[in-house]
């Protein structure tokens, strides 16, 4: 028994880089060339691929090249080491997914990041590194919205969002006001500030937590952060750099917050 298969599929895989992240939505770059051979898919779903390369495929096949806006992993907390409590010292296996199973990891913030780096091991791409402060920092650049980092995450704190939508909310404490800044400096209290400075519709505090609508992403602008106190609300620019409000408390301190 014979099965054809277009002999192009073997040509457009060779030029693809078979990282098989999946960052296209296809599990694998042997499914994708199969995808673009058949005209189901187009070349700039590839974001690991140059444009030249993709280019180059769309002339292959003499498809267009087609576009796709790029997209980013964040992380939604700001929670490092100077500004977030560890209530307990972890001295278990150094992993996230380890910790998060002692007693959510000893962190104050039960919702925050615990900076064992999970995700920029499992990043293929050296897309993510840790900070000074144990917290994850995504080059922009690099980042290839592969989802591996949402995936391993224990906490649930990444997400992939499009460069477009500028507004961050980097944080995910569920607690209000005071009993959240308690445990975290840059935690969202639930003010309401950005609800009241953005258009009617952007922002709204669900759990005690501003949430932004990125359907209406095109309301979105620097306004919004700008009375934030604690600067949990953030203006991210076109390599996911974070920039905080004008009225953001400024943090001096370069040394990690003592256990306890």
């Amino acid at each position: 028994l014979f099965v054809y298969q277009d002999p192009r599929i073997d040509e457009v895989e060779g030029m693809l880089p078979h990282s098989n992240c999946g960052a296209c939505g296809v599990p694998g770059c042997r499914p994708f060339a199969e995808k673009l051979v058949s005209g189901e898919i187009e070349p700039a779903q590839c974001t690991v691929n140059s444009s030249c390369k993709n280019e180059t495929i769309a002339n292959f096949l003499g498809v267009e090249l087609g576009t796709r806006e790029k997209e980013v992993a964040r992380l939604a907390c700001a929670g490092g080491a100077h500004v977030a409590r560890f209530r307990a010292r972890y001295e278990g296996v150094h992993s996230c997914r380890a910790a998060a199973m002692v007693s959510g990891g000893g962190k104050g913030c039960a919702w925050g990041c615990l900076g064992l780096g999970d995700c920029a091991e499992v990043c293929n791409f050296d897309a993510i590194t840790l900070n000074q402060f144990g917290l994850p920092v995504v080059d922009g650049n690099l980042c290839t919205a592969c989802k591996d980092c949402v995936d391993v995450c224990p906490k649930g704190l990444f997400s992939i969002h499009r460069e477009s939508e500028r507004l961050w909310v980097a944080c995910k404490n569920l607690a209000f006001g005071d009993e959240a800044e308690r445990e975290c400096e840059v935690a969202c209290t639930a003010c309401e500030r950005c609800v009241v400075d953005a258009p009617e519709g952007l922002i709204r505090i669900k759990n005690n937590l501003a949430i932004i609508d990125y359907e209406k992403n095109e309301l979105g602008s620097r306004l919004a952060i700008e009375r934030c106190p604690t600067g949990a609300i953030l203006w991210m620019d076109d390599l996911n750099q974070s920039s905080k409000g004008a009225k953001a408390r400024k943090i001096l301190r370069k040394q990690a917050l003592a256990v306890g």
